[in-house]
């Protein structure tokens, strides 16, 4: 045996001991150097990416901002390519061609899109109330699809998106692109290593302080009903007189949106079930206001809500409290934490940070409105069973971050779903996982609206007045 080897050997499993025995969390030991402080975190396992010869080809129906979003991402995938688009306004489906081919088809009607054999997947990104209907189609079809957040308008619409994705057997997914973010990997990794103890808290903060951030989208100057299918964007919705606000700032309106809680915080409660398992909270009460934004909107600015998770076998009871504030005179503001009885972590863009503060086994003392006899009596039984010694102190924070070359947890959410097509594994983000995400984003609304607390039944995923 060489001693040089021997002792590197010795060398390096005495190192991640002490670190172990210092209270370096497990999963980052093994790989840490003394001297380091900040982790690079790795690429998640992204399975079979599709060939080059066996393109998967899709379509676009929604080519507004997300819309295009969507498409460029899938785009940086290998083997993929767009066929088609859809839009109810002229003017997007030139933009389609411009971005993406003049030899693109377009139409004004998704069916026609439905109808191609050269179309493998949609991506549904219009608007929240043609979510359900243009999925039920599209899989009733036979086409994969790729849905935009919140997967449905009124979550009794969702059980028929779970049923016929169960019935045809197509890949569903939905965009809450964070649950396949390699930090919400790592934070998962971490709370199931009980780093953090028994959680017992989360809070989550989206201000931000913009027009646009308030969806005070820009209208083209040639809007009008001669560049607008109006009819058929109204569908279900209540019938009105053309209004260009109403389209191009849909998400202003109840009849078509579901405001800060279908929006913003559905990406919440999905980051917050993936990293806990958790299946959902039982009881929603929410409050705000339009503060600010007095340009004609039925939905407040304002939002705060409060979110009752109960004990499962997935976790301890918790408390969720989520804020949205689109008039933030501090400037953008995004918070997401996760507390527990032994720590917290901190979720941000570009990485997470686990604060680390067990409970220390000597609970200590409170002695100084007793007489000195019994000071000293209690003191001799304190440290009887707790007699000081000396013990290594290790780090308490912790930081991970994305490495620079990143691609984003957009691009490894359509790794997923483009994978789940070639090979049949499962979705992170399947009908089941959306609906229980938007479900209570809608209890929210009605808590908001009605004034009142709600009631959701995670299991059954049901609206419980």
């Amino acid at each position: 045996m060489k001693p040089n080897k021997t002792r590197r050997s010795f060398l390096k499993r005495l190192s991640t001991s002490a670190a172990l025995a210092a209270g370096v969390p497990s999963a980052m030991a093994a790989g840490m150097r003394s001297s380091a402080s900040v982790q690079y975190l790795k690429p998640t396992q992204q399975g079979k990416m599709p060939a080059a010869n066996d393109n998967i080809r899709i379509a676009v129906i929604g080519t507004g901002g997300m819309g295009i979003g969507d498409v460029n991402t899938a785009l940086m995938v290998n083997g993929v390519e767009v066929v088609a688009a859809c839009d109810l306004y002229d003017g997007r489906l030139v933009r389609a061609k411009e971005l993406w081919g003049k030899d693109l088809f377009t139409t004004k009607d998704y069916r026609e899109i439905l109808e191609r054999s050269d179309v493998d997947a949609v991506i549904n990104a219009t608007t929240d109330h043609w979510h359900q209907k243009i999925c039920l189609d599209a899989m009733e079809k036979g086409k994969h699809v790729y849905c935009e957040k919140p997967m449905v308008q009124k979550s009794e619409d969702g059980h028929a998106i779970i049923q016929m994705q169960q019935k045809t057997g197509k890949v569903f997914q939905v965009g809450s692109q964070y649950v396949s973010s390699i930090i919400h990997a790592k934070a998962k990794e971490l709370i199931d290593a009980g780093e953090i103890g028994e959680i017992n808290f989360a809070e989550a903060q989206i201000d931000r302080h913009s027009a646009r951030g308030a969806w005070q989208y820009t209208v083209p100057l040639d809007a009008s009903p001669e560049t607008v299918d109006w009819d058929t964007y109204l569908g279900q919705a209540p019938d009105r007189p053309w209004d260009p606000l109403r389209f191009f700032r849909w998400r202003n309106y109840r009849d078509y949106g579901t405001g800060v809680a279908g929006d913003l915080y559905v990406h919440m409660l999905s980051m917050l079930h993936f990293v806990t398992g958790s299946k959902g909270p039982n009881r929603v009460l929410a409050t705000g206001g339009l503060r600010y934004w007095k340009d004609g909107r039925d939905v407040p600015d304002l939002h705060l809500g409060l979110f009752d998770y109960p004990d499962s076998p997935e976790h301890p009871a918790f408390n969720l409290a989520l804020r949205t504030n689109l008039v933030s005179g501090g400037g953008d503001n995004f918070l997401f934490r996760i507390v527990g009885s032994e720590g917290d972590i901190s979720i941000g863009f570009s990485g997470l940070t686990l604060r680390k503060t067990p409970f220390p086994k000597d609970p200590g003392m409170s002695l100084n409105s007793f007489p000195e006899a019994m000071q000293e009596a209690i003191k001799a039984d304190h440290y009887k069973k707790y007699p000081p010694k000396a013990s290594l102190v290790g780090p308490s924070q912790f930081e991970f971050k994305v490495p620079p070359d990143y691609k984003g947890d957009r691009y490894e959410h359509f790794v997923n779903f483009f994978d789940s097509i070639q090979t049949g594994k499962p979705v992170v983000e399947d009908a089941v996982f959306g609906l229980r995400a938007s479900g209570p984003t809608e209890a929210g609304n009605i808590s908001y609206f009605e004034k009142k607390i709600m009631g959701w039944d995670p299991e059954k995923m049901e609206l419980n007045p």
